[in-house]
């Protein structure tokens, strides 16, 4: 049987800590107050996807593979915003997919325009980064955005990546139409030596 490399989350000792949150899983009960930002023009104009409605919403986010990988963070218990970590394979030629499986994470976050402007998404992915490489002993994370979302460009400087790749007019955006995309990556060893 091969392993569901999504899976290794549900042996991590949840939740972290950092000074000012914790992170935890998501669970069904968070899709209303993630709505409650998730459902904003203006963090849906920079997400893969605009909710319809709240019912699209919670059938969409509370997809389980959607659920998985979903996680939020709070402050003083209240949901600030929500993080992804999707753990996928590397690329490798056939015969060594077995040492790629699960080496890498994808990175995504959101936050609740209440909550902007402290650092707080920055805290909050740093704690991720972490936990990909300590706790989950991962090789690589990476993250990708819309070139001119330029607070999530900066998030990702701000945590220690280093752009990797610059498409020009490769996104498609519902509003916009075609845009340059942007994709950010960040090494275990690189990380291990900022600290």
């Amino acid at each position: 049987m091969i392993e569901n490399p999504q899976a290794r989350l549900d042996t991590l000792p949840w939740p972290f800590h950092t000074e000012r949150l914790t992170i935890r899983r998501s669970t069904v009960d968070d899709l209303e107050p993630m709505w409650s930002y998730r459902g904003l023009p203006e963090i849906s104009k920079w997400t893969s996807w605009r909710p319809a409605d709240q019912q699209d919403w919670k059938t969409y986010q509370g997809d389980p593979a959607r659920m998985a990988r979903t996680l939020v963070f709070e402050q003083e218990g209240v949901i600030a915003g929500d993080l992804m970590l999707m753990v996928q394979d590397a690329w490798a030629q056939r015969e060594a997919t077995g040492r790629a499986r699960g080496t890498q994470a994808e990175l995504g976050w959101a936050v609740d325009p209440a909550f902007g402007g402290q650092g707080l998404v920055t805290e909050a992915v740093r704690e991720l980064v972490r936990i990909a490489f300590e706790e989950l002993g991962l090789r690589r994370v990476l993250a990708s955005a819309f070139a001119d979302n330029k607070r999530s460009t900066r998030i990702m400087e701000r945590v220690g990546m280093r752009r990797e790749a610059y498409s020009v007019k490769e996104s498609f955006h519902r509003d916009l139409g075609w845009l340059d995309g942007i994709e950010y990556a960040l090494l275990a060893d690189e990380w291990r030596s900022q600290a």
